[in-house]
């Protein structure tokens, strides 16, 4: 039923012309919000920003509220969602079926569509979870975000993008480039490969060690120069973006000069890591939100072994000063979140830690707009409310341009002109 119902409301949609209204808009280009707020969208796109309503045309009154365009976040797993219970999430991930991982799945996806993000680009799952979601909510059979995936996190043997790593020797099968882990420059120019074969948008690396993986350390680096450089030659070869975990600044910058589009974390980056950013137009994707997540988790009592809380507890202390600095540097930086280690649903708290730590609520905002519609290489079709753009529109209580916290109270969300949430107060 639910894809018949979905294949209706787009057909509908590209049926009528619907006028959005509400006391001001924020289109992702100026300072701040202005008044009033109208949009004229004409089947999936964007037919009308400002001026008189056509007559005959179906309104939508959203009141005292802000249009923005549909929200983009740049670093999610979209195929699970951890519980406090790091070694039972574990367990549950070997015992489930790759089919009950994507039910579970489509879930996460809806919440994040509801929560205003039309837009999310996925940065490593596993058993191509990812690709049969993005698949899936393309053809309009479940509702959810549009999505760009990355297939593997390629990363090398014992490192964060080794799923097999603290495990007992011989109990897993030593994957290979096919599943992401790759030494050597030929080796990764496989994985990236085997990546864009079985349908990445996109190329992740694991340029560092992280926090929640049981054999490495936070900030070592974990690929070689010319291991990286082989990665981004290749991927860019393919006409695929690239972006690096990385919290350690001598992976980061081994990763900024071999050419990534995004670093994502970040967390201990050095000055010249971030002049090296601000130079090459690197885009910075913080994830503030991880570290919440995680520091939630250890708060409530959760299972997380004591090195896990060790390397959690380092890199909350200093993942905010450094974007701190990286915003006083002037470096680019793109909304994302991580969200999976968080549940999904909450993305938008980043917009508020981003003010919290040196954005303009204006900036911060475009971070989740145009900034990340840049980086995912879809500015030409989403991130601003313009004409000729898609339909991808939210609405917000009040101005969220003074009072950023709006954006975690979105109660009207339209994708491609279809409406997939109007929770407006009935009168």
């Amino acid at each position: 039923m639910l894809p018949v119902f979905l294949l209706t409301l787009a057909a509908f949609a590209q049926e009528q012309v619907i006028v959005l209204k509400a006391a001001r808009i924020f289109n992702g280009k100026t300072q701040g919000a202005t008044a009033p707020g109208l949009i004229v969208v004409r089947g999936s796109v964007i037919e009308q920003v400002g001026g008189a309503a056509p007559a005959g045309a179906r309104i939508i009154d959203l009141g005292d509220a802000t249009l923005l365009a549909g929200f983009l976040d740049a670093h999610t797993h979209m195929s699970f969602q951890a519980s406090d219970d790091l070694r039972q999430d574990r367990v549950d991930r070997l015992a489930k079926s790759s089919a009950e991982q994507a039910l579970d799945a489509t879930r996460h996806a809806r919440r994040t569509l509801e929560a205003g993000f039309t837009t999310v680009r996925d940065v490593g799952g596993l058993d191509t979870i990812d690709v049969a979601l993005r698949n899936s909510i393309t053809r309009g059979v479940i509702p959810g975000p549009r999505m760009l995936v990355a297939v593997h996190s390629i990363g090398a043997t014992g490192g964060h993008c080794d799923h097999s790593a603290g495990y007992r020797f011989g109990l897993f099968a030593e994957p290979g480039p096919e599943r992401g882990v790759a030494n050597g420059p030929d080796a990764i120019r496989a994985a990236v490969r085997y990546n864009h074969k079985y349908g990445a948008d996109v190329i992740k690396v694991c340029a560092t060690g992280g926090v929640l993986s049981l054999t490495d350390d936070v900030d070592s680096p974990q690929l070689t120069q010319t291991e990286l450089d082989a990665l981004v030659d290749e991927a860019h070869a393919l006409k695929r973006k690239t972006a690096a975990h990385a919290h350690g600044a001598e992976g980061a910058k081994r990763a900024i000069r071999a050419g990534i589009d995004s670093i994502e974390h970040g967390t201990f980056l050095d000055q010249e890591a971030l002049a090296l950013m601000k130079a090459r137009g690197t885009y910075l994707v913080a994830t503030l939100m991880a570290p919440k997540g995680v520091l939630e988790r250890i708060s409530r009592g959760g299972n997380l072994p004591p090195q896990i809380i060790e390397k959690a507890r380092a890199a909350t202390n200093q993942i905010e000063a450094t974007f701190q600095r990286a915003a006083q540097a002037g470096v680019r930086i793109a909304l994302g979140t991580d969200a999976g280690v968080f549940p999904h649903g909450r993305n938008a708290e980043e917009f508020a830690l981003m003010v919290n730590n040196g954005l303009k609520p204006a900036e911060a905002l475009r971070a989740g707009t145009v900034h990340a519609a840049d980086l995912l290489g879809l500015g030409d079709k989403v991130g601003s409310l313009e004409k000729g753009k898609l339909a991808d529109i939210v609405a917000v209580p009040g101005d969220p341009t003074s009072d950023i916290r709006a954006t975690e109270k979105v109660f009207f969300v339209m994708k491609e002109g279809v409406v997939y949430r109007d929770t407006r107060p009935k009168l």
